[in-house]
């Protein structure tokens, strides 16, 4: 679903990612974890179809980047991103349609079919905010804005599902309903593969699979999250003693004492 191999990004003549390789397949739910300026969000660029590697190679949905129409292998792209630019009052479900068209705002004599609008109020109730579905955006919260941004990437029916720090502005209880939607999603998409970008390990939901650790652009370690996130290498990645627990399905971390 996504391959990564012997990546190099530089930019201004800066290297941002040496060496990066990772492979997630279908089904597959990855977390990308580092410290500030670590490059996790010029890797998601590359595994949007956003930016071409400068060396090495990116596989997406089978289709190579540099051989493929971008504009059609981001039609099997879901992308979230908490700070979604939009600033016009539409409806939560005409903001969910706008997921059709990859446009911000709806597009001029665009209307959808009937499966169209029904999928999206599906969606709408699916991700927990049925009730708000004719609100519009400017009045709800941020919790509900980040799974109506959810509900809005799923309703293309991708097959690759990016998140960029979803729990980005939210409060622990809409943290913890943002992680249980995620669960839910699993549950409905079992073979949605996706790849979701933290700093914080407490911010991972419990069917997380798989997880990569990025630090000054390269990767040091990738594979199961139980091998991964682990006290040593979380150490290592963020520079800091960092103790690192697993239970019932979720991590904790905290400064780890001799």
């Amino acid at each position: 679903m996504l391959e990564l191999k012997d990546v190099d990004f530089v930019r201004d003549g800066k290297p941002l990612l040496t060496g990066v390789s990772l492979t997630a397949a279908e089904g597959e739910r990855w977390a990308l974890l580092g410290p500030n300026g670590a490059g996790k969000s010029t890797m998601l660029g590359l595994c949007g179809a956003v930016t071409h590697p400068t060396r090495g190679t990116v596989e997406i949905l089978g289709k190579r980047l540099g051989t493929v129409d971008i504009r059609t292998l981001r039609e099997s792209i879901g992308h979230v991103n908490p700070r979604h630019p939009l600033r016009s009052p539409l409806t939560i479900h005409d903001v969910v349609l706008t997921g059709l068209t990859g446009t911000i705002e709806r597009m001029p004599r665009w209307e959808p079919t009937a499966e169209q609008t029904a999928r999206a109020y599906e969606l709408i109730d699916l991700l927990g905010v049925g009730a708000h579905a004719k609100s519009p955006w400017t009045t709800i919260s941020q919790g509900e804005r980040g799974r109506a941004l959810i509900a809005r990437a799923l309703i293309s029916d991708p097959k690759l599902l990016l998140l960029d720090e979803p729990s980005t502005g939210l409060d622990v209880a809409a943290r913890e309903q943002l992680l249980e939607t995620l669960d839910q999603i699993h549950a409905s998409h079992p073979h949605l593969t996706w790849l979701l970008v933290t700093h914080h390990l407490e911010e991972l939901p419990t069917c997380t699979t798989h997880a990569a650790l990025l630090r000054e652009g390269r990767l040091l370690a990738t594979g199961p999250a139980d091998e991964v996130l682990t006290t040593p290498l979380i150490t290592q990645t963020f520079a800091h003693p960092i103790q690192i627990t697993h239970h019932a399905g979720r991590w904790t971390a905290t400064t780890h004492r001799n």
